[in-house]
């Protein structure tokens, strides 16, 4: 999300590490020291695990699980150049008393010693502790969790989604009050990373020396990022299911167009999109399936819970339309926010499926967002609504869909919003409910009593917009099978360490067979 988005303008608006090895395992449970009191050994450096363990993308019989040898994080990693195998193991206790899964991955130099295992075998809906060792060297312990087997009936799923945290507006306590939830798993929506050049006046400074261009300074700033602690500890804690948005690369890019294509020629931003979705694809929890192709990611995916939530995870930046400049010109049939194919592939997933709940995991505001109060009108046309005739195709598609439920991040606040094929006829009935969700730190302790003055009067005229607020956080998600409700969890401020709980702001309560939103 773009600082200026509101003025009307164009731009407002691996080689995969992963296989697994049965022929070198790790040696027996008891034969591990705890994290802290042993060598690296192997003739490789000390402090190896200084980035943490993920998992993240949960089937029925198992997950991914991540970590990334980097004993000096920020200047490239510090690893000799050469292959290690990473032994790892997973057990039904976090003691590994009762080891049930351990094999061995390659961390290879050309992919910045970083590691992808794709766990299987394990039991559906159980929750599991795994670690990895390299030398005489382990990691911290992570927990982690696998899916209701597909044929199932569970009768509840607790998630969270969070989104935008900016390491230079704030700390991440809302990370670490996101730990301590109990969940199945966290929908990360983008803006993992910002690509802004170092400003010695935020709060907390990123590394480099400007913008990163090359694969070696995304690298580095995504290893920056992965040393806050309060942010391991969060995916140290479930797995995560991710997609990126724009700051992942650079701000408001649409498929192969920069934000200033007058600063960044064709080749230049291709060069830097490949870098950061290869240092993108090496920091996070995805399986080899999202290994990246040249400029290519694939991240939209379509993962079950049972029979109670179908969710699709989508890509709202990769195959897009360039942004316009006038609103006319956003109602063009031809303009996408998906591509073709990611736009059939959801539709006919929605169209097919049997779940209970119909979840979207997004990036942008589908929702109408006016920036005016009063009869004059000034949208972000980077958001759907700068692809309004992609958008009447999504919410037309609602209207036969059970229970639909969109969750968005970008906006850094939170907007709780029926969705219409006709926003501006508030007498159509709603096909959907979306949530957009707040940030983890971006934009910072921003003023509530300055963003309720400007978007009060607005609201007053959006009778779509149920509730509105700018505090840091991320929505809790309880379903069941009648209905799910949202609580809002905001943390008292990002400029100080030490946070380490939220409060509920909101609640948003979606009922099953009502289309829309209700707030408690």
């Amino acid at each position: 999300m773009s600082p200026s988005a509101s003025v009307p303008t164009r731009r407002t608006v691996l080689t995969g590490a992963g296989v697994l090895s049965a022929s070198l395992l790790l040696p027996s449970p008891t034969a591990l020291a705890a994290p802290g009191q042993v060598r690296s050994g192997g003739g490789l450096p000390p402090d190896l695990f200084t980035l943490g363990v993920a998992s993240g993308d949960p089937l029925p019989d198992g997950v991914v699980l991540w970590t990334r040898l980097a004993p000096v994080p920020l200047l490239g990693g510090g690893m000799p150049a050469r292959a290690v195998p990473v032994g790892w193991e997973v057990a039904t206790d976090e003691r590994f008393r009762r080891v049930v899964r351990r094999g061995t991955v390659v961390a290879r130099p050309e992919d910045a010693h970083a590691v992808h295992a794709e766990v299987s075998g394990l039991r559906d809906d159980a929750t599991y502790w795994y670690r990895f060792r390299a030398g005489r060297e382990v990691s911290p312990v992570g927990r982690t969790r696998t899916a209701p087997r597909r044929g199932s009936s569970p009768r509840h799923l607790r998630f969270a989604f969070a989104s935008c945290q900016n390491y230079t507006d704030g700390f991440f306590g809302a990370h670490r009050a996101l730990a301590g939830e109990d969940l199945a798993f966290v929908a990360f929506l983008g803006d993992y990373i910002y690509e802004g050049a170092p400003n010695p006046s935020s709060l907390r400074v990123h590394e480099g020396v400007g913008e990163p261009l090359t694969l070696g300074e995304y690298r580095n700033r995504h290893a920056q990022y992965k040393t806050d602690p309060d942010l391991q500890a969060a995916h140290a804690a479930f797995p995560w299911v991710v997609t990126l948005d724009d700051h992942e690369i650079d701000n408001n890019w649409a498929d192969d167009v920069p934000q200033d294509p007058e600063l960044q020629s064709p080749a230049a931003f291709r060069a830097r999109r490949v870098a950061a979705l290869k240092a993108y694809y090496e920091h996070l929890p995805l399986r080899r399936s999202a290994v990246p192709r040249g400029p290519d990611l694939d991240l939209y995916r379509r993962l079950h819970f049972g029979d109670l939530v179908q969710l699709d995870v989508v890509d709202s930046r990769q195959y897009r339309s360039d942004q316009v400049e006038t609103l006319a010109q956003s109602q063009d049939p031809s303009r996408t926010m998906l591509g073709a194919r990611q736009e059939r592939w959801l539709l006919a997933g929605l169209e097919g499926s049997r779940a209970r709940w119909n979840v979207l995991a997004n990036q942008l505001m589908i929702a109408q967002n006016d920036r005016r109060a009063g009869v004059e009108q000034q949208f972000d046309l980077d958001n759907w609504d700068g692809y309004r005739a992609a958008r009447r195709r999504l919410l037309t598609a609602f209207e036969d869909v059970r229970n639909p439920l969109v969750l968005t991040g970008d906006r850094h606040a939170t907007w709780a919003c029926d969705l219409r094929v006709d926003f501006d006829d508030p007498d159509t009935p709603a096909v959907g409910a979306e949530i957009t969700g707040t940030s983890i730190s971006s934009g910072g302790d921003a003023s509530a009593a300055a963003f309720h003055a400007t978007f009060d009067p607005i609201k007053a005229d959006s009778p779509h917009w149920k509730y509105i607020d700018n505090r840091r956080g991320y929505v809790l998600c309880d379903v069941d099978r009648r209905r799910i409700s949202s609580q809002l969890k905001v943390v008292p401020t990002v400029r100080t360490t030490g946070v380490s709980t939220a409060e509920v702001a909101a609640t948003f309560v979606t009922e099953d067979r009502v289309k829309g939103l209700q707030l408690v």
